[in-house]
């Protein structure tokens, strides 16, 4: 019966697929590469234009454009890009044929500021953008660079509908998503923890970024196996032409970045570059010296590597290979809580192939990861959890114009391996292998103001025997020139389990289960449980406005509905053996059944001025969970949250910069103490002479997650000046200040203590960068 359910839609699927490339491949196309003169990297988004016609297109990712259903004849070919000389180029059409060519673009001497917010006005009216935000190095080095060193994980605490946890042990929530459903993926290959415990730093060297797209929700076919957020990045190819790099140095760091060609490019011919980068921090050690006043005098006890090399290879053709590695770890001693340490490392492969003769593009990738997270608890029991597996996918893309059909097919293996000691000492442990396959189709339709793009994915879970049908939807209608409706909506599912739960106050071991083979219950809530799978519908709707040229105005109301949610259940105290079969589930499951929702609204006002850049963020949501018996609270449902960011360049040739970024958020729930008692240990024998010994402190909690904490907010500055000494050398001084006014911060409480942990306090922090 499964068989034949996923031969029918591949059959389904490959009718579409027939059917809407027949309807155009009657007659001649153009089609193309767009790409800098200068080093052979991709024009993204360049427009490209028939002469006196209606006749058009967009490029990609990989700069490449495709225009179809042109009749013989003579035509010119008119091609623009920000920041770029534009190209006019007359061709001919004849016989039915395509014209196909690379097209190099030289950079202008001058850019007038207007062309940039023009060519983004152009995007937002013929892309649906809705719950996305593409985030570049340029625009992550608007904010204050915390360490001095400019990071996109603190680009993403500014983006609407993100909640960050805290400076320590902080992680990142997208729109009543936790970490574990949130899919990220770097260059194709799946990472499975992008961020370091100080919250401050991801993974990521973001000088080398060439793209990064980041969904808070309703994206579309094209992604799988998550059910609520995407941040999907890429990474730029090393320079072809010469040897070049970036050395950095800071009180939190150091970074290196190395690139260079191997076989340097020329116009026409094949080139094979490198680029490799690698960055630590030895906070450690150097806040003992600069932040004594810091926890005593011990400093922070955050260290970390990250190491990443890419090899590219690129065809006068426009074909691709890249060839890329990465390995992170990350080791901090929580004061009072544990001693955690992981390290992640992945090899991946992608490339891209246009036939010649045809207009489609394909699309191939390949990689293995792997994941392992050690902790030891003040309570001496440790934790641990790992994950490794591979991930193939093909994509084939067709651009129709306009328009573009995409469909593709995914494979995902992993292991899981798993053992964690509860409250109580009772070990769970799990070892799994799980097998994923996927396939998927979208089409983007232009309809002159009305924009539509159906999508719809079968995500087939194998070791469950469970197939997930889900259809994706997005769309944009253009009123006027000026202003935009848009709505998306989707059904969503995953099998990776959480190893903590939404109701851990700090949840500092960021851990992975497969939810294959789970002993839960066989019903919720007095519904008979039909599958083991995690599974959220989203519905977005909003509007965009162009105020002036130069001010946005958006605004995005959201529904997740997270209609079914496996968690690991804190409170088991038996085993799940027929002897124990009176006693309730929530006592006796290694994982209970959860269900939730998450709403709200974000609103964002953005002014881009050469000089002066402003983005004020205001969102307003809940996040509540249902386990059966108890509704609360996650631990990170922030009612208002509120981000500032502004820059200011100033001097000859703007060489100054200033930058400022305040937040303001309401507290977070959290679990008030009800009282102490004393705790007798019955569980090493029972003949324990407990009369002849103190019990340890027993601690009497109040109802889950109703408290508040006090608000949040914090002022992080940025001063930065820049030396130019040649074309490709100059000198960054970058002086910066974190929590300005030294805001005491709550990070958690230690009842038994009963002492308080705050945030980070104020940080000043200088740093230098070298660029040749």
């Amino acid at each position: 019966m499964m068989s034949k359910t996923i031969k029918r839609l591949l059959l389904l699927g490959a009718a579409i697929l027939a059917f809407v490339v027949s309807s155009y491949s009657q007659t001649g196309a153009i089609k193309g590469f767009v790409l800098d003169k200068e080093n052979g990297e991709p024009c993204m988004f360049a427009n490209v234009s028939i002469v006196g016609t209606n006749y058009g297109a967009a490029t990609d990712m990989n700069g490449y454009f495709t225009i179809p259903k042109m009749p013989d004849g003579d035509y010119t070919v008119k091609i623009t890009y920000v920041s770029y000389d534009s190209i006019v180029e007359p061709f001919t059409i004849s016989n039915g044929k395509i014209y196909s060519k690379t097209f190099y673009m030289n950079k202008a001497a001058f850019v007038l500021d207007e062309a940039v917010v023009s060519a983004e006005r152009q995007e937002m009216r013929t892309q649906i953008r809705i719950s996305k935000v593409k985030v570049t190095p340029q625009q992550i080095k608007q904010l204050p660079s915390i360490g001095s060193e400019p990071d996109i994980a603190q680009y993403l605490q500014v983006v609407p509908g993100v909640t960050f946890t805290g400076d320590q042990g902080g992680q990142l929530y997208i729109r009543g998503g936790s970490n574990i459903q949130n899919l990220v993926l770097l260059d194709g290959m799946v990472i499975y923890n992008p961020f370091h415990s100080i919250g401050l730093f991801s993974v990521f060297d973001s000088d080398i970024i060439r793209n990064a797209d980041i969904y808070t929700g309703g994206f579309n076919s094209e992604y799988g196996g998550r059910i609520s957020s995407v941040m999907d990045i890429s990474m730029r190819d090393g320079n072809p032409n010469r040897f070049g790099g970036k050395v950095s140095a800071s009180t939190f760091g150091t970074k290196v970045m190395l690139e260079g060609p191997i076989v340097k490019y020329k116009q026409g011919k094949s080139s094979l570059s490198y680029i490799l980068s690698g960055k630590t921090s030895f906070l450690e050690q150097s806040s003992k010296l600069l932040y004594p006043y810091i926890n005593d005098g011990q400093g922070l006890p955050f260290n970390y590597t990250d190491l990443y090399g890419k090899v590219s290879l690129n065809t006068p053709d426009g074909s691709r290979l890249n060839i890329f590695g990465f390995k992170f770890n990350d080791n901090v001693s929580y004061q009072g809580l544990s001693n955690l340490g992981w390290d992640s490392y992945g090899l991946g492969a992608n490339f891209i192939v246009v036939p010649s003769g045809s207009t489609f593009m394909l699309k191939a990738r390949m990689s293995y990861s792997d994941y392992k997270i050690n902790m030891q608890s003040m309570d001496n029991y440790p934790s641990y959890s790992g994950i490794n597996g591979f991930n193939l996918g093909l994509d084939f893309l067709y651009f129709l114009g306009k328009n573009q059909f995409v469909w593709g097919i995914e494979a995902l293996g992993f292991n899981t391996d798993f053992e964690y000691y509860n409250s109580i000492g009772r070990l769970l442990e799990q070892e799994e292998n799980t097998t994923q396959l996927g396939t998927y189709f979208k089409y983007k339709l232009n309809l002159g103001a009305l924009l539509v793009e159906p999508g719809f994915r079968m995500q087939y879970y194998a070791s469950m025997g469970n197939v997930s049908l889900e259809p994706r939807l997005g769309i944009k209608y253009n009123i006027s020139e000026f202003l935009r409706f848009k709505l998306a909506a989707g059904i969503y599912s995953q099998d990776l389990v959480a190893a903590n739960s939404d109701k851990d106050v700090v949840n500092l071991f960021y851990g992975f289960l497969s939810g294959n083979n789970l002993r839960v219950p066989d019903e919720f809530k007095g519904e008979e449980l039909t599958h083991k799978l995690q599974k959220s519908e989203h519905l977005i709707a909003g509007f965009e406005i162009d105020l002036t040229k130069k001010i946005d105005f958006n605004v995005e109301g959201y529904l997740k509905n997270f209609s079914q949610l496996t968690t690991i259940n804190r409170n088991k105290l038996y085993d799940d053996v027929y002897v124990n079969s009176d006693k309730p589930d929530y006592l006796k499951k290694d994982f209970l059944i959860e269900s939730g929702y998450a709403y709200g609204v974000d609103f964002l006002l953005k002014y881009d001025q050469e000089q002066l850049y402003v983005w004020l963020v205001y969102s307003l949501g809940w996040v509540k969970r249902d386990d059966g018996v108890t509704v609360y609270n996650t631990h990170y449902d922030r009612r208002h949250n509120i981000n500032l960011v502004t820059t200011y360049k100033f001097g000859e040739k703007k060489s100054w910069n200033v930058s400022a970024r305040w937040n303001l958020g309401s507290g977070f729930p959290f679990t008030k103490t009800a009282g102490f008692y004393e705790e007798t240990d019955m569980y090493s024998s029972l003949n324990y002479p407990y009369w002849q010994s103190n019990g340890s402190l027993g601690i009497i909690y109040s109802d889950l997650n109703a408290g508040r904490l006090p608000y949040y907010h914090r002022l992080d500055l940025t001063l930065n000046k820049t030396f130019e000494f040649s074309k490709y050398t100059k000198l960054e001084v970058n002086l910066s200040v974190t929590n300005v006014y030294n805001r005491q911060n709550i990070f958690y409480f230690d009842r038994v203590d009963y002492n308080r942990v705050d945030q980070l306090p104020i940080m000043p922090s200088l740093g230098l960068s070298l660029t040749f």
